[in-house]
């Protein structure tokens, strides 16, 4: 099918939404590299200082699915619009803050803001461009999360070393006023009969206190037996809740269809297998290999900024040829770079670590745009702020999972990272990645396995058919 050429308000709307994507990933990052500026600037510890990150991603992973069904039911733009303004004024208070526990719950209510976006984003795709360039549009939103990403560390620390601390978080004023203003004129308004739909307040209150408790279990020691038995409990009481909501949060029902499920299954493991390259990474280059601190930012970055390159080339090689031939490809290629990781001899130095990074960053790409046009495109209108608000909990649990299960794994295998010899430390990488290799072998095995639903054309990322999902 040829792709439809993009209109001038399309290309003003795909903007809008690049930015609300690139916002909230910029600040996911932009804080780390700056922590021991405010641990000086607060007199306070580095544990203390850690929450100012924490907040904010416990904010996301918690709200991001109520908000992505509030969105469903309250309208997705007018939506978009709030979470604009909230991200944007909470930036501002986090700028003005006069002391560490202001500056924690402005970046709580940032986190709100950045729930939204991340929410509602992928979701807004099929109403801001044609049909045919969803997977390029796709591509281009995975560009604009892996850039914000890995662009944070770097540019906080430039800002908060000529500029201060406080200009990290006024970067996103005028960014945001922007964003607000381009939303406004070229997304297209909500339907009318969408701002009709009950909200399933218990439901929320249930989940957001059990995701809560499972982000806690993966980030805090000591608690971390007691918090993953409350976020079991809650899971049980959650799935009782919705089977008896009037309007349930999530229909349960959406994880019948095979499509959905297994794509949030992938996303998870995935995004595991990729913090597993940010934690075992900087230890490998350092004490493995023995670069400097500025050359294991630098090596750190590429991966970060593949991902970010590759992610329109991919989105194109969707359109072309459909999501379902795609992910397999791009899960095949992770196998290849984690099991190279898995076998690397040191003795190679370190462009034998860059190649196998550089497969497993550019196939990272692919499966992101892939993956998230296969989703969307086989989930119902009224469905779609719920899928988008489900795609994003998975990948956020995916990275909490991934820093605290392959962190143990490595920690395991190297009795303490931080004062190991070289040759432990790549005992260290070869196990890691002889799991991570192990996953991501489950992952394809997953994706090929046949699903058994409706028929469909070839190129299922540009012709949705109508699902299942009630």
């Amino acid at each position: 099918m040829p792709r439809e050429p993009l209109s001038t308000s399309a290309r003003w709307a795909l903007t809008s939404l690049a930015l609300s994507m690139l916002m909230p990933s910029l600040d996911t990052s932009i804080a780390n590299a700056g922590l021991p500026t405010l641990a000086a600037a607060f007199d306070a510890t580095f544990q203390q200082v850690q929450w100012i990150v924490l907040a904010y991603l416990l904010a996301i992973t918690t709200l991001i699915v109520s908000v992505g069904r509030l969105g469903d039911g309250f309208g997705r733009r007018r939506l978009l619009l709030i979470g604009i303004g909230i991200f944007t004024a909470a930036s501002l208070c986090c700028a003005l803050a006069p002391g560490l526990g202001w500056l924690i719950g402005a970046r709580a209510v940032q986190g709100l803001g950045a729930a939204i976006m991340f929410a509602l984003t992928l979701a807004l795709v099929a109403d801001a461009v044609p049909k045919t360039r969803a997977g390029s549009a796709m591509g281009l939103l995975a560009t604009m999360s892996a850039t914000g990403t890995s662009l944070g560390p770097s540019l906080g620390g430039l800002l908060m070393t000529h500029v201060g601390w406080q200009s990290i978080f006024l970067l996103n004023v005028p960014l945001g006023l922007l964003n607000a203003g381009l939303v406004y004129r070229y997304l297209p308004a909500d339907r009318t009969a969408s701002m009709r739909v009950a909200f399933d307040y218990w439901g929320t209150a249930v989940l957001v206190l059990t995701l809560a408790a499972y982000a806690l279990a993966m980030t805090l020691q000591g608690l971390t037996l007691i918090l993953l038995m409350v976020s079991l409990c809650g899971a049980g009481v959650f799935v009782l809740v919705e089977t008896k909501a009037r309007a349930p949060l999530i229909r349960l029902s959406l994880f019948a269809d095979r499509r959905l499920s297994s794509s949030l299954l992938l996303t998870l493991l995935v995004t595991s297998v990729m913090m597993t390259t940010l934690v075992v990474g900087p230890f490998y280059l350092s004490r493995g290999l023995g670069l400097s601190g500025a050359m294991v930012g630098l090596v750190l970055s590429v991966g970060p900024l593949l991902a970010a390159l590759g992610g329109v080339p991919a989105g194109r090689l969707v359109d072309r040829f459909g999501a379902r031939r795609m992910v397999p490809g791009a899960l095949f290629g992770m196998v290849c770079g984690c099991s190279l990781l898995a076998l690397l001899p040191m003795s190679l130095g370190l462009p034998a670590y860059v190649l196998p990074m550089t497969v497993i960053a550019a196939s990272y790409a692919l499966f992101q745009a892939a993956n998230n046009t296969g989703l969307m495109a086989g989930v119902d209108q009224d469905q779609r702020g719920v899928a988008s608000a489900l795609l994003g909990l998975a990948r956020n649990l995916g990275l909490i999972t991934g820093a605290a299960a392959m962190g143990a794994v490595f920690a395991l295998a190297t009795s303490n990272p931080t004062e190991a010899p070289a040759a432990m430390i790549a005992s260290g990488l070869h196990s890691t990645f002889g799991v991570a290799t192990g996953l991501m072998g489950m992952a394809l095995i997953i994706s090929r396995t046949p699903i058994k639903c409706r028929s469909e054309p070839a190129r299922d990322s540009v012709r949705p058919a109508k699902t299942s999902i009630d």
